[in-house]
């Protein structure tokens, strides 16, 4: 047995019938040419009929909601299914079938996991490869984002002529050279009891840095996200959107701005955010606040959480782009430093602390009207090789990632080869036309790309051109 850690346990109690804590991910494939008709049906057949068990972490059931245990009765109908959508289906109804699936609760008295092979997809263009897709979701509980992707980098080939003759949930029998480095590790009491002591010192003087630089934009408390409608109850309804960008896109605005790629994808996710609710009238006066992951990993394992998470300033106050750019920037700056600061023992016991409130108010709803940030936003690396499946390439990948009551909605980024892949999750209810988000992000995008081409001919920084526009508030966001 293994004891489940207190970030997987508040996953396992956040959980209801509207609110489901598993993530997932859609994969999209083109058929190999010249493939046999059959070629998906045979796919399905060859995982039915397969003789050996999951590994881990797909042969864990909860025992009393404190352990994992391995499981002894592993019931491949329950897990797998094959669905065959009306010929040709296009995106839409695929995004249609998987946000339906993935407002549904795993059942808990088997593996939190479940497969769907989706076939009867249409070519991406007319007269190209016709197309099948695999969704996957497996709980919050089992795995972060970090691990999640492993897990399909390792289920998957990176040559087009291997064969996968085992199922995605079978990763060990493939990789027994590299067992240790997937499972999770084991420490003695002694280690954890010394390890806890030792973070007491660190995490009180961070906390004591924060109430120092109360007040500064740059620096975000758990009290500053304002009420929004990003914010409501939700219902059980989801809707799934989703679309790539290129990643030189991506890189190349980002170098001529001087930030990295991710505070130039904060900045794309603010514009965008303040676009829809400009056009609903639904702006707050205060700048939003994004929840940001950061994968405290330091090891190849596949299993549980280990991360923290950073409150950035979108700036979405901010009418023009280049301060809300300095803005997230500096907040996500102070935000990285102050981790780098601690080690892992000392970042997770800091996060206790510092965000226990919001963990508590999510978990009774106390405040209905208050949270810690108004959305996550998360950026998960990917593959830079292409990965096949049985000479199925994968063409596209899609997250797709868990909302809840105050938070409905949520950004994920995975990255694969050279494309940047968008996977946005909302309630439906709570946030109507969530799909118009892509076409804003790509506006965004237009304008980021032509106001940094602006500042490259000028040969100016974007801080620069902040200390010409507003010298005092600028002085005020200096490193």
């Amino acid at each position: 047995m293994r004891l489940l850690t207190a970030v997987d346990q508040l996953f396992l109690l956040l959980e209801s019938r509207k609110q489901p804590m598993h993530v997932g991910g859609l994969f999209l494939f083109e058929l190999p040419k010249a493939a046999d008709s059959d070629f998906v049906y045979q796919l399905v057949k060859q995982m039915q009929e397969s003789d050996v068990p999951p590994s881990f972490p797909f042969n864990q059931v909860l025992e009393h909601l404190i352990f994992w245990k391995k499981d002894k009765n592993f019931d491949v109908e329950h897990h797998l299914h094959h669905v065959a959508l009306p010929n040709p289906a296009r995106i839409r109804e695929l995004l249609m079938y998987v946000s339906r699936e993935h407002g549904r609760l795993l059942d808990r008295a088997m593996p939190l996991w479940e497969c769907h092979v989706i076939e009867g997809i249409q070519p991406e263009t007319e007269g190209g490869a016709e197309r099948f897709a695999l969704y996957f979701k497996i709980h919050h509980s089992l795995v972060d984002g970090i691990a999640a992707m492993r897990l399909v980098q390792k289920s998957l080939s990176q040559s087009a002529t291997e064969p996968v003759t085992l199922p995605v949930w079978s990763l060990m029998a493939r990789h027994r050279n590299q067992v240790n480095a997937i499972l999770p590790k084991e420490r003695s009491v002694r280690r954890i009891i010394k390890e806890q002591i030792s973070t007491i010192k660190p995490v009180f003087t961070e906390l004591l840095d924060n109430l120092k630089n109360h007040g500064d934009e740059g620096y975000v408390g758990t009290f500053d996200a304002p009420m929004s409608i990003l914010n409501k109850r939700i219902s059980a309804s989801r809707r799934i959107a989703a679309q790539s960008y290129d990643i030189e896109r991506f890189n190349d605005i980002a170098a001529r701005l001087k930030i990295s790629k991710n505070d130039l994808v904060l900045a794309v996710c603010a514009g965008a955010i303040r676009r829809y609710l400009l056009a609903m009238d639904a702006l707050p006066s205060k700048p939003l606040i994004a929840f940001v992951p950061m994968s405290l990993r330091t090891d190849n394992s596949v299993s549980g959480n280990q991360l923290s998470f950073v409150l950035a300033n979108l700036g979405t106050h901010l009418d023009d782009p280049l301060p809300r750019i300095e803005l997230i920037h500096r907040s996500m700056n102070n935000g990285k430093r102050r981790f780098r600061r601690m080690n892992q023992a000392q970042v997770i016991n800091y996060s206790v602390i510092a965000y226990a409130w919001e963990g508590i108010n999510l978990a009774t709803g106390l405040f209905p009207k208050k949270q810690a940030f108004n959305l996550i936003i998360s950026n998960v690396p990917g593959s830079t090789k292409p990965l096949y499946w049985n000479g199925a390439k994968l063409q596209s990948l899609y997250p797709a990632s868990i909302v809840f009551d105050g938070q409905a909605m949520n950004i994920t980024l995975a990255s694969y080869l050279d494309r940047i892949e968008f996977g946005i999750t909302a309630c439906s209810k709570a946030l109507p036309h969530i799909q118009d988000m892509l076409i804003l992000i790509e506006e965004e995008l237009d304008l980021l790309e032509a106001t940094s081409k602006e500042l490259e001919f000028q040969g100016i920084t974007v801080k620069d051109k902040c200390d010409d526009q507003n010298p005092q508030h600028t002085k005020k966001l200096a490193p």
